[in-house]
C-alpha cells in the first residue's frame, strides 16, 4: 500500500450546520481540480501536532472544485475535533490526504436503505446524492436527539425529499429497527452512527448477507474484559520473528524494526493499516474488515494473535 497524497488546503467557507457540528468547504489554493473520488469516501486531516483524523466527504462527488467535511467537537475525545473547533478559521491552511473509500457504494443494487445516527450522516449524505442522480430508489433514517441538533438537516431534506424519515428521540419519535424490510435480492442497507444504533440494525437484520449490509464505525471496540497477551510475529519474507509485548501494538513493533507502515487511526476503523497474513489465530478488533476477508488480512494497529502470527510483508 503507497502512502497517500498530503496536500496543502486553505479553508474557503465554514459554518457550524449544528450547534456542535463545523462544516467545512476546503479548497487547494492552486489546484482548480481536486482528486476525485466516490460516495462514501474519506479524508485524512493531518493536524500540526502529527495527529491524524479521518473525516468524510459530505458534498458531492461530482463536484471536484472542493471538498466538504463536517467535524463533530467531542469533549470527551482524544482532543483532535475539539482544537479544529478552537483553531480553525477562513484562510487556515489544513494538511489533507487524497481521498480514499472503505465504505463504497454499491451501485448494482435496485433500492436503498440509509441508517444514519447524528454525524454518521456524512458519508451517507454522498450516496443519497448520488442515487437521487441516477434515478435509484432509496429511503433515508435520519436518527438525532432534535432536528436543532441534527448535522447537515438542510442539505438532507433537499436531497431526499419524501424519502427522508426524520427521528428525534427528544421530539417524541424514536429509530426502530424492526421497521426495516426483510431481505430481499437487490436491496443494500448501510448504517453508520454510534455503536448503539449499529448493534440495534445489525440484531435485527441478522437474516442480511453480508453483501447486502454494511456497516461504518467511528469509535474504536471497547471491550473491558480484553487483556492483550504478548505474541509473536513472523516476517514470511525473510524468517524474521519479532515479540510483540502486551503493552504495544502490532503496528508499533513493526515500524520499530523498520518496516514503512501506513497508518491514519490507529483504532481499527479507517483501514489504511491493512496487511495479510499466512497461519496463526488472530483476535481481529477493528470495526472495518468485513468477514469474507479475515482469513488473511488483518489491522495491525488493534489486531492481535493467540501465540503467534505469519504475516505476509
Amino acid at each position: 500500500m503507497t502512502a497517500r497524497i498530503i496536500m496543502k488546503m486553505h479553508v474557503a467557507h465554514m459554518r457550524l450546520t449544528s450547534p456542535h457540528v463545523l462544516h467545512l468547504h476546503l479548497k487547494h489554493p492552486l489546484r482548480s481540480s481536486l482528486p476525485h473520488w466516490s460516495a462514501g469516501a474519506h479524508v485524512d486531516l493531518h493536524l500540526p501536532d502529527g495527529r491524524v483524523r479521518q473525516y468524510s466527504l459530505c458534498g458531492d462527488p461530482e463536484q471536484h472544485t472542493h471538498y466538504e467535511i463536517a467535524i463533530k467537537r467531542e469533549e470527551q475525545g482524544r482532543g483532535g475535533s475539539r482544537w479544529l473547533h478552537d483553531h480553525v478559521t477562513v484562510g487556515s491552511e489544513l494538511h489533507i490526504s487524497a481521498p480514499r473509500n472503505s465504505l463504497p457504494l454499491d451501485e448494482r443494487g435496485d433500492r436503498y436503505i440509509f441508517v444514519a445516527g447524528g454525524i454518521g450522516i456524512t458519508p451517507l449524505i454522498s450516496m443519497a446524492r448520488t442515487l437521487r442522480r441516477r434515478g435509484k430508489t432509496f429511503a433515508f433514517h435520519c436518527c438525532a436527539p432534535s432536528a436543532r441538533l441534527t448535522p447537515l438537516l438542510a442539505e438532507l431534506k433537499d436531497i431526499c425529499g419524501p424519502r427522508l424519515h426524520c427521528w428525534f428521540s427528544k421530539e417524541g419519535t424514536r429509530f426502530d429497527p424492526a421497521i426495516l424490510p426483510p431481505y430481499d435480492p437487490g436491496i443494500h442497507a448501510y448504517v453508520c452512527g454510534p455503536q448503539r444504533l449499529l448493534d440495534a440494525v445489525q440484531a435485527a437484520l441478522t437474516a442480511w448477507p453480508e453483501d447486502g449490509l454494511h456497516v461504518e464505525a467511528f469509535d474504536m471496540t471497547v471491550d473491558e474484559n480484553f487483556k492483550p497477551e504478548p505474541f509473536e510475529a513472523t516476517i514470511a519474507s525473510t524468517g524474521e520473528t519479532l515479540l510483540v509485548p502486551a503493552t504495544k501494538s502490532l503496528l508499533e513493533v513493526l515500524r520499530e524494526n523498520g518496516f514503512v507502515m501506513p497508518s491514519s487511526c490507529q483504532i481499527g476503523v479507517c483501514g489504511s493499516c491493512e496487511c495479510g497474513y499466512r497461519n496463526g489465530t488472530v483476535i481481529h478488533r477493528d470495526k472495518i474488515l468485513p468477514t469474507s476477508k479475515r482469513q488473511d488480512r488483518l489491522m495491525p494497529c488493534v489486531s492481535r494473535a493467540r501465540v503467534s502470527v505469519t504475516l505476509d510483508l
